[in-house]
């Protein structure tokens, strides 16, 4: 059974400029996804996936295989995940080399580590899952959220107006880190979060969306608290 773990890491990046390459903690955040693939030592191929040449040379320096580019198709604002691990797969496909198992991890994933996905493929092999998804628990319950409405603010649930947070049920959100899936089982669906979908629950001190520069120097601590070490240069 052939695995791939495939690290998508464009160029383009608009709210944090090069963000895929910028320095997180003292080397670029796109190398924590490509050594924790490697020193998993459970792909076949360890890849990345860009457009741009100078991540591609970084990627390389890391550790991993840029085998090809992407098309400006699957490089534009629009192109979704999917779009680009179907391009991935076709390609190696027209190469020769077909994979049963594909991990897709994002480049600004520092909180992924070798041990991770390790038990991450583990627990997927041993499933009958299409896909595993890392998530993290909503840290307030969405059952008790408000929106406004002409000016006031309004429960949008208020049959959970007088329910106790401990009495709801928790409710998920993904990760945004990695997935595990079937290459088969993905061709057909075309998507990852669809069919029989296996949860790996990660705790919130591990997960942090970095979308902008406060994202980044939150998620900066939590790597510092995550590592138990002191101090984190920008």
């Amino acid at each position: 059974m052939k695995k791939a773990a495939i690290i998508t890491a464009r160029g383009g990046s608009k709210r944090i400029p090069r963000k895929n390459i910028k320095e997180f903690c003292g080397k670029p955040i796109l190398a924590y996804s490509i050594e924790a693939a490697v020193e998993a030592g459970i792909f076949d191929r360890v890849m990345v996936s860009t457009d741009d040449e100078e991540i591609a040379q970084i990627a390389v320096q890391y550790g991993a295989e840029v085998p090809f580019y992407r098309s400006e198709k699957t490089a534009n604002d629009y192109a979704t995940t999917n779009d680009v691990l179907l391009e991935v797969l076709d390609e190696y496909e027209k190469r020769g080399e077909h994979f049963d198992v594909g991990c897709c991890i994002y480049p600004t994933a520092p909180f992924v580590t070798a041990g991770k996905l390790e038990s991450a493929v583990n627990q997927f092999l041993d499933s009958d899952a299409d896909t595993l998804i890392p998530v993290v628990a909503f840290s307030y319950p969405p059952q008790r959220a408000m929106i406004v409405k002409e000016g006031r603010l309004v429960f949008e649930y208020p049959q959970f107006l007088d329910s106790r947070s401990q009495d709801l049920e928790p409710h998920y959100h993904d990760a945004g880190q990695f997935y595990v899936f079937r290459t088969k089982a993905f061709r057909e669906n075309k998507r990852l979060m669809v069919g029989n979908i296996l949860p790996m629950v990660i705790p919130e001190t591990e997960v942090q969306d970095i979308d902008d520069w406060t994202d980044w120097e939150i998620a900066q601590i939590k790597y510092r608290l995550m590592r138990g070490e002191q101090g984190c240069d920008s």
